[in-house]
């Protein structure tokens, strides 16, 4: 039996509760020990003989983030994983609660093949830490060591992730290193984790760099390798790493990708790391040699913004710094188009120039993801929004661009099911802060639809796919992209200096090796610059508004 280590700098007694027995534990300079319970046995912790609380890096938490811990048996994993690279990667994003009807890791498994074939070769799962209630999006979780239970618990993660790697499919996971969530989050009554000096937008920020900050970084780095190690994901997507602030000299993000790489290398996988850093900066995916942290991608909304904003003609909040066809074609040569230019939305100066030599695949493109849907008012997908047409546009524009390409859950088939915001918090007070929070920051975007309550049940239901809506020819059409991109090597090596792009106010084509890409928005037909063989889309280069075209050969001059 292995040891039970628990880190309570300040108490004066730790006792480790089981059923009505309470045991002490020994005190080892800032931490207690003593025997870890058995699998299958339920335990809590008791400090200064308080009431029991989840142990911080407790496995499994069967009832829910505020009852009693418990050590899981985990079934093995029997599947290798498969060897892509950044260069072969298409990304799908998903909600275990949304992506079926079962709404649990078991349940997504009969899905598994039919992603492998459409040509997707890793699938990102949204937040699966435990949370509290019986619906969320993961990004509250405060039982960061303990797979949800409504999700299937610790053992249906396993089997998830092995049924991935039998189908060829890598599996990436969402963390949440910079908050935690307000329900269930006991962890101050053990130790100082969180900062006194540093805030995020959705609560206090992670103590990183001030007093017994040593300990509460473990926490983090020993979380982000367990996935590794103990459940066989293959990366990481990393939430909001701009709000990690750190100003030690080693910053966490590197300590994440050391230990990351170490758990990897035990079982001969290099894991791909991918930061949500929102402020188009590319030190984040600068090596560690070269005086970064070591992150092999990070998101793009620039890409997401030029896109959105020229097919569905919004422009409230980002939007509006967007909308024309120049900021596409920056997006698409220079890496993003906020590069240390003012930024009308931000009312300042925003990022800097996106170092050319670091490639493409580097910046993970989407037309939309669970931010970009959920975040709206009523949860509108971009098919609801500009139509099926231009939702195809968007995914050639994706899929053979120079970023990697990553989908959400049913853009592949056309769903129109909403993604909406949802949370099922018990305390009264804090479901009505979250739903006037929701409701005055969705107004100062200019949204003025009717806000859903997060915590209304029929909100969740709303946000499931329905696969009987699958429409063949959008999916025939993915399948069509994505085999493209993989057999031709010029649309997977992320050259942004070989990408060659022209536009006019309301058409743009761009040009990756012997491969042209062509699209028209504006109400008369244009002629894309090209004698090249149709390959997808319309076979002539003169596109009605629209439609779009893919050709094996070149751009015209001029």
């Amino acid at each position: 039996m292995s040891e039970l280590r628990v880190w309570a700098p300040s108490a004066k007694t730790v006792e480790l509760v089981r059923a009505d027995e309470r045991t002490p534990l020994t005190r080892d300079g800032e931490h207690w020990t003593g025997p870890r319970p058995a699998v299958g046995e339920d335990y809590a912790l008791s400090l200064d003989g308080g009431p029991p609380r989840p142990d911080p890096r407790a496995p499994w938490l069967p009832a829910g983030v505020h009852g009693f811990a418990r050590v899981p048996e985990l079934p093995p994993l029997t599947a290798e994983a498969p060897a892509y690279g950044l260069d072969d990667a298409i990304i799908y994003e998903l909600h275990i609660g949304c992506f079926t009807e079962a709404g649990t890791f078991d349940g997504a498994i009969p899905e598994l093949k039919r992603l492998a074939e459409l040509g997707i070769t890793h699938v990102q799962l949204m937040p699966v830490g435990a949370f509290p209630g019986r619906w969320g999006w993961g990004y509250d979780g405060v039982g960061l060591f303990a797979p949800q239970e409504a999700y299937g618990g610790p053992a249906g993660l396993r089997r998830l992730v092995d049924a991935c790697h039998r189908e060829g499919l890598g599996v990436l996971l969402d963390v949440v290193y910079n908050h935690l969530g307000p329900e269930g989050n006991y962890l101050r009554d053990f130790g100082p984790y969180f900062s006194w000096r540093h805030r995020t937008p959705w609560g206090e920020g992670i103590n990183l760099d001030e007093a017994l900050s040593d300990e509460v970084r473990a926490f983090i780095v020993d979380n982000a390798a367990m996935w590794i190690r103990d459940y066989g994901f293959d990366g990481l997507r990393l939430d909001a790493t701009h709000a990690l602030l750190d100003t030690n000299a080693t910053h966490i993000l590197e300590a994440i990708g050391e230990a990351v790489a170490s758990a990897g290398a035990e079982r001969g996988i290099s894991p791909i790391l991918i930061a949500e850093q929102l402020t188009n900066d590319p030190w984040v995916v600068r090596s560690r040699g070269d005086g970064g942290p070591g992150m092999a991608a990070q998101w793009s909304d620039d890409f997401h913004h030029a896109l959105h904003a020229l097919l569905s003609g919004e422009s409230r909040g980002p939007f509006g710094d967007f909308g024309e066809m120049h900021h596409l074609a920056r997006c698409l040569t220079a890496g993003w188009y906020f590069d240390g230019r003012h930024s009308n939305h931000y009312r300042r100066s925003f990022g800097r120039p996106y170092d050319l030599a670091l490639g493409g695949h580097r910046i993970v493109a989407y037309n939309q993801n669970h931010d970009q849907v959920g975040n709206r008012a009523v949860g509108e997908r971009l098919i609801s929004l500009c139509g099926p047409e231009r939702a195809r546009i968007a995914a050639a524009m994706t899929l053979l661009g120079p970023g990697t390409p990553m989908l959400f859950m049913g853009e592949e088939y056309g769903a129109t099911t909403p993604f909406q915001f949802f949370a099922d918090f018990a305390d009264e007070g804090l479901r009505g802060d979250v739903e006037r929070g929701r409701r005055r920051e969705l107004k100062e975007q200019g949204f003025g639809e009717a806000v859903p309550s997060p915590h209304d049940e029929q909100t969740y239901l709303r946000s499931k796919l329905d696969r009987r809506e699958a429409d063949p020819e959008t999916e025939a059409l993915y399948r069509d992209l994505i085999a493209l991109r993989r057999r031709t090597p010029a649309l997977r090596d992320g050259d942004l200096t070989a990408v060659r792009v022209e536009h006019g106010p309301r058409w743009l084509a761009m040009q990756r090796g012997d491969v042209v890409f062509g699209f028209n928005l504006g109400p008369e037909p244009v002629t894309i610059p090209t004698d090249g063989v149709p390959l997808l889309g319309d076979p002539s280069p003169e596109l009605g508004t629209d439609r779009f075209g893919v050709w094996r050969g070149a751009l015209s001059s001029g």
